[in-house]
């Protein structure tokens, strides 16, 4: 029965209907033995359920059966002997069981009796494997049982389990015909192996079929064709879209026409025309392969090594001596696999060679590809001089000639360093504001998608590179990225202006401008991250050291706004990854691009995969869904406060996850009669007009002393007069189209309700005679404070002014602090005096005196009241992303 056994270990796949029942991941208890249950443990594992129990049988002569010995630490492991005495449950075994919690129990291959209050104690009961067709040959040796009844069919049933065990609903079959020599053996090895296993692919069908079934069966059991006789399995499937690059024809036996191997892996057609890609190869002997390098495979030059590393390859000699100890001598020629190795023995390879040589970052599939002893040096070597490159990036661009160059750029989800379609293939158009025309269809994020985001974000932080590098390393990275964002920032500029409508030359030296100081600024803080040595009271005789350590949060998830896409993307992002966290990243519906043309240029940098996860789509579906995700540990939010009170109450309820918001504001301006009226004027129409007025920090209300409000009031219609209105890629233009039709018609249902409500509307309010949505710039005047346009923020170029009497500064202080909000505010006077004693009692996060919108990367931004709480930009802004950790030391 040890070859049936062996082969149990392949079938680890009929476990895999889990995944297709249950989108959410599960708390599983694993109940069983051998080292078929190892195998499914660790491969429920991988798909992102949490085992949070797993029982087996006892030790046996000193010896812990595999599953015992294999989960992870964290993971309880009960042995008990028995379950029942006498036919009843023992209570203090069914209550250990009971504590872990757990959704559903798995009983991959399980000799003990279960009791029912243990079966059916999950709210989703029990799934268990059996090795025959039910209701055939129920209970033990039922593969025996086929064969000695002479049934003509055999195979293999995955159930639910009930008060039979063997005759609860059945989840998955698979048979075959019995031919009349088949023993047990040669069942295993005609049809549950070739078949049942490994998972042959039809290729005579659509292409989405064959990616379907690839990635249904990665890694285990594999699905597996024939290329040049050989059988050959097929990792790492992804759909492809648009044109398929260049390659080198393969015939492939059963395809619907000839595959082609490219730089980016192995294309596959199916019968509808339509292409995927295939990452990577396996072979017949084990040896694994990048698709890409089917023709090449064996003509990569050998490195001379130096006498460190000569050093270092003894000392992983010696790790595989002990791993393959039936093995004389370890040769240059030893293969890994050929020697005897196990699954379990990679996992051992991996960490010995980590733990003894650290820096060097492997993976499980690095051994797949490097089988025998001289290769997998050859590999170690390769990435410990860094010369190990990371597969090409597969971007499937829209792209566009516009403002006299070719702009690439990326529409799909990015998620785990790739680039795809959503889960459910939806998309939704961006519009362009300038003409209301598509710019390009956009992968619109699920449910699905956000969960596997976040699995990736959380992989890449707790076993990725990221989260082991060194910070400095880790700045050099940030340092790089900002680099290449400022080696495409006209690129990037464009995309901003045809996406979200922002003239091209703010949108050069702001939108994008900024976004690099930003990532250059942070990515200095990444080594100077410190704690603080606290003297305590010593324990006499005794003494005692505390000392404080910052430490990251873990994934976090940012959801940013429209106005300012790259820039906010920027603010959040940078601190953020400095800190040393993994992030998703929600950028607004209507201008996700500049964040997905960003998520190219992080994959450039060197970024590793899963740090940084971009999803595209709607706030209801994809930002509820992160803010009540159990995984994330932060979430930083710009936008609307009702949006950032629902925000802030999911975070709540579902796991107490730390919380920074930048909110609404209605930022008073505070205009004395003692001013600089050249300044005043220039300054006060920036402070509104300003991007379009799309700007968290506009003044959202005016207040000019009596005695110069006339004047600056017919100063400033003069000069919105000279302004020019128009395309917002004309160098010359100083106000482009608002960001979306929907907020353009808010803005001007603002401004009708402010003309009812009695305010003057001195210029504008209107929309422009052109296509696109292009907003007058619009001023009103005589706005009482009990008025709405008093009240509430427009988010649009509408100047709300109010007259205050001459010398009352105590009472506009009053007027300006009577609202709920406090983001920002601003001063104008000559009197220095003044301008301290106005400043120390405006309510607001933000204060410019004789100034205004002047923001800096080292300068803390956020608000007070409901503007939110939290910090973006400065020091301030990292700790966002930090916890303090207090150790204390006796000795």
């Amino acid at each position: 029965m040890s070859n049936i056994l062996s082969v149990k270990l392949k079938l680890v796949y009929c476990l895999l209907p889990l995944q297709h029942h249950y989108q959410n991941k599960l708390k599983l208890a694993i109940i069983g033995q051998s080292l078929f249950g190892q195998e499914v443990y660790s491969n429920l594992r991988k798909q992102g359920h949490k085992v949070v129990g797993v029982f087996t049988v006892p030790d046996k002569d000193g010896k812990a059966d595999p599953l015992g010995k294999f989960p992870v630490q964290g993971t309880p492991v009960f042995k008990f002997p028995r379950w029942r005495v006498k036919g009843n449950p023992i209570p203090e075994v069914v209550d250990a069981y009971k504590a872990v919690g757990a959704e559903l129990n798995v009983m991959p291959f399980c000799s003990q009796f279960i009791p029912m209050n243990v079966i059916d104690h999950p709210k989703h009961g029990s799934i268990i494997y059996h090795p025959s067709i039910l209701p055939l040959h129920r209970g033990a040796s039922a593969i025996n049982w086929t064969l000695i009844h002479g049934d003509k069919k055999a195979g293999f049933t995955v159930f639910w389990a009930d008060d039979g065990l063997d005759t609860g609903p059945i989840l998955l079959q698979r048979e075959c015909d019995v031919e009349p020599n088949d023993t047990v053996d040669t069942l295993y090895n005609r049809f549950l192996f070739p078949e049942g296993i490994k998972a042959m692919v039809n290729l005579a069908q659509p292409a989405e079929a064959i990616h379907n079934w690839i990635r249904g069966h990665d890694k285990v059991p594999g699905a597996w064709t024939v290329i040049d006789g050989q059988s050959v399995t097929l990792y790492g499937s992804s759909m492809l879209g648009g044109s398929v690059p260049e390659g080198q024809p393969l015939d492939i036996e059963g395809a619907s026409q000839a595959a082609r191997v490219t730089k980016n892996g192995l294309i596959l057609y199916g019968t509808d025309g339509k292409a995927l890609l295939v990452k990577n190869l396996q072979f017949e002997d084990g040896k694994m392969i990048p698709a890409s390098k089917y023709f090449s495979s064996g003509e990569s030059a050998s490195v001379e090594l130096t006498d460190d590393e000569k050093t270092m390859a003894e000392e992983i000699r010696n790790i595989w001596k002990g791993i393959l100890s039936n093995v004389p001598a370890i040769e240059d020629t030893t293969d890994f696999f050929k020697s005897g190795a196990a699954s379990m023995d990679v996992v051992r390879l991996v960490e010995e060679v980590k733990q003894k040589c650290a820096g060097v970052q492997l993976q499980n599939e690095d051994v797949y590809m490097a089988t025998t002893f001289q290769d997998f040096i050859q590999m170690f070597v390769r990435k410990l001089r860094g010369e190990d490159q990371e597969e090409e990036l597969v971007v499937d661009y829209a792209t566009k000639d516009i403002n006299n160059m070719t702009v690439k750029m990326p529409y799909q989800c990015f998620i785990n360093g790739k680039f795809e379609d959503s889960e459910n293939g939806k998309t939704y158009d961006s519009i362009s504001p300038s003409d209301g025309s598509v710019i390009c269809k956009v992968s619109y994020a699920s449910v699905g998608d956000v969960d596997r985001a976040v699995a990736a974000a959380k992989e890449a932080y707790e076993n990725g590179p990221w989260g082991k590098m060194n910070p400095r390393d880790r700045g050099s990275l940030l340092y790089r990225l900002a680099d290449l964002m400022e080696e495409h920032q006209e690129e990037l500029a464009t995309i901003e202006s045809i996406d979200s409508g922002a003239v091209y030359t703010l949108a050069l030296k702001t939108h994008v401008g900024m976004s690099i100081q930003t990532f250059r600024y942070f990515a200095g803080w990444c080594d100077k991250i410190q704690g603080k040595t606290i003297p305590i009271n010593q324990a006499r005789p005794n003494r005692n050291l505390t000392f404080t350590k910052k430490e990251p949060l873990g994934v976090c998830a940012i959801v940013i706004p429209w106005n300012y896409p790259l820039m906010m993307l920027a603010w959040k992002s940078a601190a953020c990854l400095a800190a040393g966290n993994t992030l998703v990243l929600k950028p607004a519906q209507v201008t996700p691009l500049t964040a997905l043309k960003f998520a190219e240029l992080s994959v450039k940098a060197g970024i590793p995969k899963g740090v940084i996860n971009i999803l595209p789509g709607s706030g209801g579906m994809v930002g509820q869904r992160l803010s009540e995700h159990p995984d994330i540990r932060k979430l930083g939010f710009t936008g609307s406060t009702p949006i950032g009170k629902q925000i802030m109450k999911s975070c709540a309820v579902s796991n107490l996850k730390k919380v920074s918001l930048e909110l609404g504001g209605k930022s008073p301006l505070l205009i004395f009669s003692d001013c600089d009226m050249d300044k005043a004027v220039r300054m006060g129409m920036s402070s509104v007009y300003f991007n379009k007025g799309e700007n968290c920090i506009a003044a959202g209300r005016l207040f000019v002393e009596e005695s110069i409000h006339d004047e600056f009031i017919h100063r400033v219609v003069e000069e919105i007069k000279k302004m020019k209105i128009g395309d917002p890629l004309d160098r010359s233009t100083d106000h482009g189209p608002q960001n979306h039709k929907a907020h353009l018609d808010k803005l001007l249902e603002y401004c009708e309700i402010g003309v009812k409500e009695g305010a003057t509307l001195v210029y504008g309010g209107k929309r422009v005679d052109r296509p696109g949505f292009f907003m007058e710039p619009t001023v009103f005047t005589d706005v009482e404070d009990h008025m709405f346009i008093a009240k509430e923020e427009s988010f649009g170029p509408v100047m709300v002014v109010s007259k205050f009497k001459d010398g009352d500064v105590d009472g506009v202080l009053q007027r300006a602090n009577d609202t709920e909000y406090g983001l920002a505010s601003g001063v104008f006077t000559r009197d220095i005096n003044k301008a301290m004693y106005v400043s120390e009692r405006l309510e607001a996060g933000t204060v410019f005196v004789n100034t205004y919108n002047k923001t800096d990367v080292a300068s803390p931004f956020g608000g007070f009241k409901q503007s939110g709480f939290g910090k973006d930009l400065g020091e301030d802004a990292l700790m966002e992303y930090l916890k303090t950790k207090a150790v204390t030391v006796e000795y």
